[in-house]
């Protein structure tokens, strides 16, 4: 069988910001702008320290109008400093925000396009938490971590060349004395933390998709009594979770060394300070500068260090929405072969499997000719809804081709082939809105006028008008407030709409009240003039009614 990309549940992080960034590249003007003002942002932080240390020294010299100069030039920078670092956190946001926007569109869109076989093969609740989960994480970056990481990396590039320039020596005894332990505890952070931030991901997931699973089929566990089973299930994962994110907190408590590793530094300097100064090599108010300073690089390195963290689990969201975005990419051709108008739809040497080595349809070989009118009949599991699904277009074969007026559907486009060949299928899908909201779920946006006609060309006036509110009847979560036969009319005149050349109803009269099967076959009848028509079908009256018979049975076609 072909198998499904399947996706990860912890992707390696590697390069993933280098990807983002990619990602943003039609914005790297914006960014460079923001840039800009991040170093101005940064220069006016770093410069207060040189400025108090310039106020002390006028203030031991006694120097009056030297004191008042220099606080007036700090009020300045302060209040600069305060519209700098707005505006820059502001320019930042806002390009990132763009960035995540193409990432939500993309990870919809790519879903949304998604073969079916790989939705099939995953956890809806995955692809919620992908979708949304880790979408709200990155967004969470760009609006936080991203301008902490520009800011606080420019402060302490800045400020370590402020102290170089102020005296080199003592900047010596500072990085020597505590620049290599700082390290020491970032790399013993970093040594576990992609480790545990992947698995609180993971189990982030997981409960998701346990809980999605859980409320879809509640009704089923309370009849079967399977509830307790899965909340024992989802309290493991729970706990599971809770231990991870424990351990999350043990590895970011790492970081707290860096801050002793300051009071440890601020007290070296006080005392080489003070023996320097003693012997006139420096003022007291370059070691103020350097005590500020210090203080100020310290800070900076532990609120990087925390925000390195905090990057640690951004990159694991990102790398699992990328993860998504790298498997779902749409390997369909650009433009694709066209397809005619009408043809005969013809499935040969068709392999299909769900699992390695059972093959629910093996070697196929059917043509259904144009116009013809087709049952489709065998028992339940002999492969009757994945043949028409392969029919379709919605499944590829594991081997084989399926064709339409001699036209591979591999080589067209989705969306040529959803125009010319249209499954409505047994559980008609419906969305939260109205009726008209509903019919209008086609590739084009029909008119009131169009979905009024459709449904009189159907012979379903009578039908709409019994309705509440006919066209604007709210149709309730998952089309509840209609029936199993409304539903399936919903979906004839969708088909009707999108006036396909090979139109599929798969059981579209299964298990259904005979007077509402009637009127669905009243309306199959009149949309079916000028179109091959394919029908899925066990009831005996439906069969009789086509001369054209194909039946399944283990995986293999026979035409009567």
């Amino acid at each position: 069988m072909a198998e499904a990309p399947v996706l990860e549940e912890a992707p390696s992080t590697r390069g993933v910001y280098r990807r983002f960034a990619a990602v943003a590249r039609p914005y790297r003007r914006e960014a460079l702008l923001a840039l800009a003002v991040s170093v101005l942002s940064a220069g006016a932080l770093v410069s207060m320290a040189p400025i108090i240390g310039r106020a002390i020294d006028e203030l031991v010299q006694r120097s009056r109008s030297g004191l008042f100069t220099a606080v007036a030039v700090l009020a300045v920078v302060v209040v600069a400093r305060i519209f700098l670092l707005r505006t820059s956190e502001v320019l930042l946001t806002r390009t990132g925000e763009r960035v995540v926007r193409d990432l939500r569109d993309s990870a919809v869109a790519r879903i949304a396009t998604a073969p079916l076989r790989f939705i099939e093969s995953h956890r809806v609740g995955d692809l919620l938490q992908r979708t949304t989960g880790e979408v709200a994480t990155v967004t969470d970056f760009v609006r936080q971590q991203l301008p902490d990481v520009v800011n606080l990396s420019l402060s302490l590039l800045l400020t370590l060349a402020v102290l170089v320039s102020y005296a080199p020596l003592l900047t010596l005894i500072t990085l020597a004395v505590t620049m290599p332990a700082t390290w020491l505890a970032i790399r013993w952070f970093r040594r576990d933390a992609t480790d545990v931030y992947g698995r609180v991901a993971a189990g982030r997931a997981g409960i998701a998709a346990t809980f999605t699973e859980t409320l879809a089929g509640r009704e089923t566990l309370h009849l079967t009594g399977g509830m307790p089973e899965r909340r024992r299930r989802f309290a493991a994962q729970n706990a599971d979770l809770r231990t991870a994110e424990d351990h999350t907190v043990d590895v970011e408590l790492r970081l707290r060394l860096i801050g002793f590793l300051e009071g440890l530094s601020v007290a070296v300097l006080l005392v080489a300070g003070a023996w320097l100064a003693g012997q006139d090599r420096v003022t007291i108010g370059t070691v103020a500068v350097f005590v500020l300073a210090t203080a100020n690089l310290f800070e900076g390195v532990l609120r990087l260090s925390q925000v390195l963290g905090e990057l640690q689990a951004t990159a694991v969201s990102l790398a699992r929405l990328l993860d998504l975005l790298d498997r779902t990419a749409d390997r369909s051709p650009a433009e694709g072969a066209a397809l005619p108008a009408a043809g005969d739809l013809t499935v040969r040497g068709v392999r299909y499997a769900y699992r390695a080595g059972t093959d629910v349809l093996d070697g196929v070989d059917v043509t259904f000719p144009h116009g013809a009118h087709v049952v489709i009949a065998g028992p339940t599991g002999s492969g009757k809804s994945t043949l028409v699904k392969l029919a379709s277009g919605l499944y590829r074969p594991d081997a084989g081709t399926v064709a339409f007026g001699g036209v591979d559907l591999a080589t067209a486009t989705e969306a040529q082939v959803r125009r010319r060949i249209v499954l409505v299928p047994q559980q008609v899908h419906l969305v939260s809105g109205t009726l008209a909201d509903n019919l209008a779920l086609v590739p084009h946006e029909p008119t009131r006028e169009e979905l009024l006609d459709a449904v009189d060309r159907l012979g379903l006036t009578t039908w709409l008008a019994g309705l509440p509110a006919g066209l604007d009847t709210v149709v309730g979560p998952y089309g509840s407030a209609l029936s199993a036969g409304e539903q399936q009319l919903v979906g004839i005149v969708r088909a009707a709409l999108v006036d396909p050349a090979v139109l599929i109803l798969d059981e579209a009269t299964a298990d259904l009240d005979p007077g509402v099967a009637a009127g669905i076959e009243t309306a199959v009848d009149r949309v079916r003039a000028g179109r091959t028509l394919i029908l899925v079908a066990h009831r005996p009256e439906t069969i009789a009614r086509h001369a054209d018979v194909v039946r399944v049975e283990d995986g293999v076609v026979s035409v009567s």
